[in-house]
Order: C-alpha cells, then structure tokens, then sequence
C-alpha cells in the first residue's frame, strides 16, 4: 500500500510538472528525473498508475490544453494555440487534435454553441434502451450520487482512455442507471464512463476534467455469444486521471443523427 501511495504521488507531481511546462520540450529522461526515478522504473510505475505511456499522457495533455484555449474564443488563432502547447506544426497540431478528439480544431470551435444546445435538449429525452438483447452484449449497472442531475456518457473504448471514438457509446439522463450494448465485436475494450451536469456554459460540456469519472475493473473479453456485466462506480476525478479528449457531444449528435434518418 506504501509503495502504491509513493507511485502516485511520484505521476501526480510529474503531471503537475507536465502542464506548467507544456510548451517545452520533456523528455523521458527529464520526466524520469522529477519522479525520482530511472526512465524504465518511471514508465511503468507511470503506466501502472494513468493506464498509458508518459509520452501518450503528454500528448493528451497537450490537446486537452488546445481544447481549452479553443473555447476561450471562437476567434482564437489556431496558430497561437498550438506554438502555446508545445507543437511546432499545425499539420502535426490538427492531425493529433483530430485523432484525439474526432474533429479538427476548426469543426470544434464552429460546432460548440450548436452542440451545447443539442445536448441540453437532450437531457430533457429519456434514452431508448434496447428491447431484444443480441449477442455478444455488455449489461453496464452504473452507480451515481443521488444528487446528480445531466447525462452520462458510457462507452466502450480500446484503450483505458477516453481519447478516441468507442466501439460502442450511449448517454442516459440522470434517471436512468442500466443500458446494454448488443451486438458487440468481438475483442477488448474498456468499459469508462463519466457524468456531465447540466449546464449553460457550453465550456462544461467539452472540457471534462472537472466531471466524475468512472471504469470497470480491468478489460472485458467479447467473443462470439459473451455475455457480460459490468458495474461502474462515479467518482471525484483524480488528480492523475487522463484526460477525456473525445468529443462527447459531436459523438451522440453523430448518433442521434444517425437514428432520425432509420
């Protein structure tokens, strides 16, 4: 228990260190060093802890940092964004920014009011839930303070970070704690979930490090004919939690769009 505490103290204060220098260049070696550690010990004691490399850490870091100086004003510079986040390219800026987050950096800033708007119209919509179950399928029970009022997000995701499109993703109103996914592929993903209160500042529903979070435990297996439940408990975030770059609300309206046309 000692050793654990130590570790996380060590990837927080790395972290930390992480985003008050995020226009430098860090190296392993440099990161290493403000952890106490040798560069092979830091990674995986860093990966253990986050889920993914110090160097994937960073880079969602980065984005992340985009993000939110993209909200501050439609008007923003892409090109001072990313020269203030450590990117010496906009090519290499937008091709990250659009593989994290699934929309380039100018799409996010042009959609913002619009998908802040869907979002709060969807919070008033309860959410279909499946009638007949196919297999592969993941039942997901999620456990959220009773006080808790705007949508949650559940998604299953090939990695133990919210930094891509899932293979499957919902949202459900505050009511509502169960949803199954069906027809799965086959493979392994990560079941993550967080909450998003309502709200009238469109910042709140894009920029997530404040919101609870959640994962079942460990990676699920789907093969032909699985059967799986998971159960998620929402929590405060974590000081070492990784970000959550995936655009949430361009993903459901995606969706939404999707089911109007059937």
């Amino acid at each position: 228990m000692e050793q654990a505490t130590e570790h996380i103290r060590a990837v927080t204060k790395t972290i930390e260190y992480m985003k008050e220098n995020i226009n430098e260049e860090l190296t392993s070696d440099k990161l290493a060093a403000v952890a106490g550690y040798s560069p092979y010990h830091f990674s995986r004691v860093f990966k253990e802890v986050t889920g993914v490399s110090p160097r994937h850490y960073l880079s969602a870091l980065r984005i992340e940092a985009g993000k939110e100086m993209l909200m501050e004003s439609s008007s923003h510079s892409i090109l001072k964004t990313l020269l203030n986040i450590g990117f010496h390219s906009l090519g290499t800026f937008s091709s990250k920014f659009k593989q994290f987050v699934g929309q380039s950096p100018k799409q996010f800033q042009k959609d913002a009011l619009k998908l802040h708007r869907f979002m709060n119209e969807m919070d008033e919509r309860e959410n279909a839930v499946p009638n007949d179950v196919m297999l592969p399928a993941v039942q997901c029970r999620i456990e959220a303070p009773e006080n808790f009022r705007g949508l949650i997000f559940v998604g299953l995701f090939p990695r133990p970070i919210p930094d891509q499109t899932p293979i499957a993703g919902t949202a459900l109103r505050h009511t509502q704690r169960n949803y199954t996914f069906t027809r799965v592929p086959n493979g392994t993903y990560y079941v993550l979930a967080t909450a998003i209160p309502r709200s009238l500042n469109p910042r709140d529903y894009f920029l997530l490090s404040k919101s609870l979070r959640g994962k079942a435990e460990g990676s699920i297996e789907i093969s032909t004919g699985s059967w799986i439940e998971v159960h998620i408990k929402l929590r405060e975030p974590m000081p070492y939690d990784p970000p959550i770059l995936v655009n949430l609300p361009s993903l459901l309206f995606e969706k939404d769009s999707k089911l109007e046309e059937k």
